[in-house]
């Protein structure tokens, strides 16, 4: 436990609000030292060789982070959505790449699972998942199928008691490394023509006929896992269908609001973290004989700065509230995904800005940000798609 001066010690970057408790803030300690004494001395490095490292995802699975909503029976933390979020938020401060391994393996690999699964699919694949340092991906995105998601083309056809697999996938995480131990297909499960029947399958790795190609040459989270994936006539049992056959829309829409809080947070963090460098540098760059904080150009900067990110803070933690609460939050988690999102691009730039001509360097960590942030408008819903979901909220009545 953490004494009471440790707790003031945290709040030096991060108040406490109304939506935190002292279980929320010991969290936010706990993973915030973690990513400073791990993550930080070897983001950079990891960045510039692209490589995931399984190590180091396996000490962030030692500490908690796989599993961190799931009930503890099964293996998991059985913390609150707030929690969770808090730890994603306290990772994307310092590093993107971790972030979004821990994001999408509790988001759109465990999620969907805990959600939609049977008990047997629940007690076989939650516990390795959880506590078991294995990840797990979520296959949605295809070449053809983005924003679009029922332009998927991926099939699967039942056939004596098994699922037969043909299409592909682009731009999956984690689904390809040491410790990946499956996926979650999106596939159209009727044939011929009419509306498409969608559903969901899980697929272990290992499967024959099903492989993955990692995606090199990122411009961003150059340190996690991306692939595309390939089924060749994969055959899993008829009981892999995750939830009912044709409800695969149904769970991808559950998946991604959830998942848009995590992406929310990831953006929370970056521009935290974004923000922290721009006001360390601040204090010690000097020109004209002084600090430059001290030239109004600079510190209205980081006024707008602090600003964005309490009002972000303050709205994707509501979100969090509302779905622990068990009230409808669709709407909200799509205003934190897209104000989150947006705010790390403003905070970003303006940190790079106040660096000069370093922030364009990769010897300072804030040229990292500044390329990390840029997924964070397009995965999981563009902002565009962000801004659909928000108008049908109010517009429906």
């Amino acid at each position: 436990m953490y004494s009471s001066t440790k707790v003031f010690e945290i709040l030096k970057f991060t108040r406490m609000d109304i939506f935190c408790n002292k279980q929320h803030e010991l969290v936010r300690q706990t993973i915030r030292d973690f990513a400073e004494r791990e993550i930080k001395p070897v983001a950079r490095g990891l960045d510039d060789k692209e490589e995931f490292s399984v190590e180091l995802t396996l000490k962030m699975a030692e500490i908690g982070l796989f599993g961190m909503t799931v009930p503890e029976k099964l293996g998991g933390q059985g913390m609150d959505t707030l929690s969770y979020i808090i730890a994603v938020e306290e990772l994307a401060r310092v590093d993107g790449s971790q972030a979004a391994t821990i994001a999408a393996h509790n988001s759109l690999g465990i999620g969907p699972i805990l959600k939609f699964g049977t008990k047997d699919q629940k007690e076989k694949y939650l516990p390795q998942l959880s506590s078991g340092g294995k990840l797990w991906g979520f296959g949605l995105t295809e070449p053809n199928a983005g924003s679009d998601s029922r332009a998927s083309s991926t099939r699967a056809e039942l056939v004596n008691g098994n699922w037969i697999i043909n299409g592909s996938k682009i731009f999956i995480t984690n689904a390809n490394t040491d410790i990946s131990a499956g996926v979650t297909v999106q596939a159209i499960t009727n044939a011929g023509e009419g509306r498409k029947e969608i559903s969901t399958i899980l697929v272990e790795k290992g499967t024959p006929g099903f492989t993955a190609t990692d995606m090199k040459g990122k411009m961003m989270w150059r340190a996690s896992n991306t692939t595309v994936l390939y089924f060749d006539n994969v055959k899993v049992p008829a009981k892999n269908l995750l939830g009912k056959r044709g409800g695969g829309s149904k769970i991808m829409l559950a998946t991604l609001d959830s998942g848009r809080l995590s992406i929310a947070a990831m953006g929370l963090g970056c521009a935290q973290g974004a923000y922290e460098l721009a006001l360390k540098y601040a204090k010690e760059r000097v020109q004209f004989g002084k600090a430059i904080h001290n030239f109004q150009a600079i510190s209205f900067k980081l006024a707008d700065m602090a600003l964005k990110i309490e009002l972000a803070r303050n709205l994707l933690y509501k979100a969090c509230k509302l779905k622990d609460t068990k009230k409808p939050y669709g709407m909200e988690a799509a205003m934190a995904k897209l104000y989150c999102s947006e705010i790390a691009k403003e905070v970003a730039d303006e940190s790079v800005q106040i660096h000069g001509g370093y922030g364009l360097m990769k010897e300072y960590d804030v040229e990292r940000f500044y390329r990390d942030q840029r997924l964070l408008q397009i995965g999981e819903g563009t902002s565009e798609i962000q801004r659909l979901v928000i108008s049908r909220h109010i517009l429906k009545d």
